[in-house]
């Protein structure tokens, strides 16, 4: 305030200040009868700042008070809410005191919770109110009461007279509470808020620049201060407290450390997956470059064998071909066959191997004799190769006993005793066995080509072959060695190796030793009666869709010595169910697995359901432990392979039938 403006405030006899002390918190009558409340107390601070006092004329209506006010007859007025009429004349400050306006009815009766729900209701207000202009405009259908107050007005309803009440929040709180009017609560919002200041009249231009610059000089905890003593708290916007500015000032500087560090982090990550990303790609290269080597070599694999049954099969039908050619031709189409067998069980195996589809299947294996059979078995393809095959065995009978997968150690030793003979010329093959510290060890050394150093590493890789050059006379798909490692690996165990270029390799088998102890394995003989007198005829089933694989089976089941069978054929498993329902007389099936109409497996499981002791022998091209499995768990007694093979087919008919030649 200048000094011209203090001069004009102490020249001045009167300004009156209109106040209407019936509006708590904002105005109210105390108990020594005096105006309080918060525009009062904030009254009391602007006139210590301008230093004058003013006079108060105290109205006990809102209307006698509005009626002063438009002829003139005051000055100020303490608390008014601003409208469009109002502010055409009057100037507004200290518009601090916001409130919502709410809607006020009794517990349990209507309860609206905006405007538009109480059209033809009555809403009761104090006559002359901001918000009755208000409804007028926004609401016209609703009907309006008026009332001296806001606590005649809320005692009004609260005595069930009307149905709701408008007001600020503030007000009907503190009224409510002030008067246990308990009856009555706050239903909703409206969209309007009660936003109360001190109107100044707008042609007296010196006391608006008073009144303008002495509520700016208010301070914030000033207000605060005021506003702390009632009910009505205003909140200080959290953007003012210095309290949030620390508090954003921490947060920034912890996220700007989090960032860092996250971007610290990710940059590693990000070089990590770099390298990652870029050994893989090497990796695949690498792997791309070798199954598309296996791709053409497979190519070449396959043709041999093929060529070989193709090709020796047509001069069979040659009319001038010898019975002694016959016999060596039907020789090599056998052995292309079984080359050719063993390709694709690679190659399937090495697909299950690689997708984890295959589990073990534990049970009692004798190794001696496995590895005496394994010794056999190898021995002609060395006196062949004209190079010497020695075994080893330090196992006692006990020890040799043990809890194995006996399919997989036989495919693992196989492979490795076939790669020794193959990859070796002259000098000797050694077959060796071992327990130590309960773990078994087969080590098979052979003096043939041995291994590059530099291939070392990779020969146990899908579709490699570590010999690369030297080796392209040699046949094979690169797949043995993995299949052995993928194989030792499930039996928990482990294949090593060491290996000179030109002088030789060793490779040892490493599985733990599971022994098992059976005193009375000396009388597993399944077959103890070996007088059985034998039947005249015994009738065979044989369940098969293909012709070429009946004929098959018919013929060496007819040229089998020391049997004499009479053969029935079912062409699917719904006629072999008939066939074994209708026909006491079938001794034994050969079932197919699959076939149209009725699977293998669905008929041994009606047979057997029919004829519980009628022995069931499955024979698909299925061959895998899994297909084993679930033959043997529809009820097949015993299983054999396509291409079936007469050497392998006997011994399961011999469990069944005796022959004329024991």
């Amino acid at each position: 305030m200048n000094e011209e403006e203090n001069a004009w405030l102490q020249e001045q006899d009167s300004i009156t200040v209109a106040i209407y002390p019936y509006h708590p918190p904002y105005q109210i009558i105390n108990k020594e009868g005096n105006v309080d409340g918060i525009f009062s107390e904030y009254m009391e601070l602007i006139e210590q700042k301008i230093g004058y006092t003013f006079k108060k004329n105290i109205y006990d209506t809102w209307p006698s008070l509005m009626d002063d006010v438009e002829k003139g007859k005051v000055d100020i007025v303490v608390e008014m809410h601003p409208t469009k009429n109002r502010e055409a004349y009057l100037n507004f400050y200290a518009l601090l005191f916001e409130s919502p306006q709410v809607v006020v009815t009794r517990k349990n009766k209507f309860s609206g919770r905006k405007l538009s729900d109480f059209k033809n209701k009555t809403i009761i207000l104090p006559e002359d109110y901001a918000i009755a202009e208000i409804i007028k405009q926004k609401e016209p259908e609703i009907v309006l009461a008026t009332g001296k107050d806001d606590l005649s007005c809320l005692q009004e309803l609260n005595h069930g007279k009307y149905d709701a009440y408008i007001g600020p929040r503030a007000v009907v709180n503190y009224i409510i509470r002030a008067n246990n009017l308990n009856d009555l609560e706050i239903t909703g919002e409206t969209q309007f808020n009660y936003n109360s200041g001190i109107a100044v009249f707008k042609e007296n231009k010196t006391l608006n620049a008073i009144f303008s610059k002495a509520t700016k000089s208010i301070t914030r905890s000033e207000k605060q201060a005021i506003l702390d003593n009632w009910i009505f708290n205003v909140v200080t916007p959290f953007y003012q407290k210095t309290s949030f500015w620390v508090l954003l000032s921490a947060i920034i500087l912890f996220a700007t450390l989090v960032i860092s560090l996250i971007n610290r982090y990710l940059k590693y990550k990000i070089r990590q997956k770099t390298k990652e990303l870029r050994i893989a790609k090497e990796l695949a290269e690498e792997s791309n470059q070798l199954k598309t080597a296996f791709i053409h070599n497979i190519s070449h694999e396959v043709r041999t064998p093929m060529n070989g049954i193709i090709g020796f099969s047509e001069l069979l039908n040659d009319p001038g071909t010898t019975p002694e050619k016959q016999r060596e031709y039907s020789k090599i189409i056998i052995e292309s066959s079984h080359q050719l067998i063993r390709i694709i069980d690679d190659i399937i195996e090495i697909s299950k191997l690689q997708t984890n589809q295959v589990e073990l299947q534990l049970e009692e294996v004798n190794l001696n004799e496995l590895l005496e059979t394994l010794f056999s078995q190898f021995q002609n393809l060395a006196i062949d190769k004209k190079i010497a095959i020695h075994l080893d065995n330090k196992l006692t009978e006990e020890e040799g006993t043990i809890l194995m997968d006996k399919s997989k150690i036989r495919k693992i030793l196989t492979n490795l005793i076939d790669n020794a003979i193959k990859f070796t010329q002259k000098g000797l093959v050694e077959i060796s066995s071992e327990v130590k510290a309960n773990k078994l060890f087969i080590t098979i050394r052979d003096t043939g080509i041995g291994i590059n150093t530099k291939d070392q590493e990779i020969i146990f890789k899908n579709f490699s072959q570590s010999e690369k050059e030297v080796t392209k006379s040699y046949d094979g798909l690169g797949l043995g060695l993995s299949i052995a490692k993928k194989n030792a690996e499930l039996l928990k165990g482990n294949i090593t190796f060491n290996s000179i270029l030109g002088k030789g390799s060793t490779f040892t088998l490493e599985v733990p030793h599971h022994p098992i102890f059976d005193p009375g394995k000396d009388n597993r003989n399944m077959n103890t009666s070996t007088t059985q007198e034998l039947p005249i005829k015994q009738v065979i089933l044989i369940v098969e869709d293909g012709d070429v694989n009946f004929l098959f089976l018919k013929t060496i089941l007819l040229k089998m010595l020391g049997y004499k069978f009479v053969i029935h054929r079912a062409e699917n498993g719904k006629e072999a169910v008939d066939i074994c329902e209708n026909n006491k007389d079938i001794d034994l099936v050969l079932m197919d697995i699959r076939m149209p109409v009725m699977d293998g497996y669905t008929a041994t499981k009606k047979i057997k359901k029919m004829r519980p002791g009628l022995p069931v022998v499955a024979q698909t091209a299925y061959s895998t432990e899994e297909d084993i499995q679930k033959a043997l768990d529809a009820g097949c007694d015993d299983f054999v392979s396509k291409p079936v093979d007469r050497k392998l087919l006997r011994p399961i008919i011999g469990r069944y039938f005796s022959s004329f030649s024991q």
